[in-house]
């Protein structure tokens, strides 16, 4: 059997201190850290956690992430919140009504845009949907998303139909109370 050691016996399998050095003749830098002994220490670092975060938050500052979709009354509720927050936003559409589709148009616009078949409204759960956050204001879904792409005259009949709905406590409550003064007013005018 031939002898591959090189004659003496031995074989070294520790590393020739002076064969460590690079190319340009410097020595291995000693601020290298060592792989740490206990495997307790090893992990993902905090500086590096914490920067993942913040590129993670600002990059999905602009969306909304569908959470739940459900019946109220004859409107379609699709309640979103941010990536990384607890807020919520709801948008609601016309149900589907007597068999036919034609009065949730909004609705199945909003389905396009997100990619999601009518028949599998289950795959909507976790859709992002663009959208942008205004502090007076709260969110706005793209218009996209939010069937905008009709006719000027009929945007504005559905966005007055959206502002009847949300302040109709508050116009019932300003009717009733108008109502009363217009009727205290009258009496003291036939009476005065």
């Amino acid at each position: 059997m031939a002898d591959r050691s090189g004659g003496d016996g031995s074989v070294s399998t520790t590393a020739d201190p002076e064969s460590a050095d690079d190319v340009n003749g410097d020595p291995i830098s000693a601020d290298a850290e060592a792989l740490p002994d206990d495997p307790d220490d090893v992990g993902v670092d905090e500086a590096v956690k914490r920067r993942l975060r913040e590129a993670y938050l600002n990059d999905e500052e602009n969306v909304l992430i569908v959470t739940r979709v459900r019946s109220v009354g004859d409107r379609v509720a699709v309640e979103m919140r941010p990536p990384h927050g607890d807020a919520t936003h709801t948008e609601r559409f016309d149900a589907p009504r007597d068999g036919s589709l034609r009065e949730s148009k909004k609705f199945l616009e909003f389905l396009e845009a997100a990619g999601v078949s009518p028949l599998d409204v289950d795959e909507l759960v976790g859709t992002r949907v663009p959208a942008t956050y205004d502090p007076e204001t709260g969110w706005r879904v793209d218009p996209e998303y939010r069937g905008e792409s009709a006719e000027g005259g009929e945007n504005r009949f559905a966005a007055a139909r959206e502002w009847l709905w949300t302040y109709r406590a508050w116009l019932l409550a300003a009717l009733l109370v108008g109502g009363e003064l217009a009727f205290v007013a009258v009496i003291i005018l036939v009476y005065a």
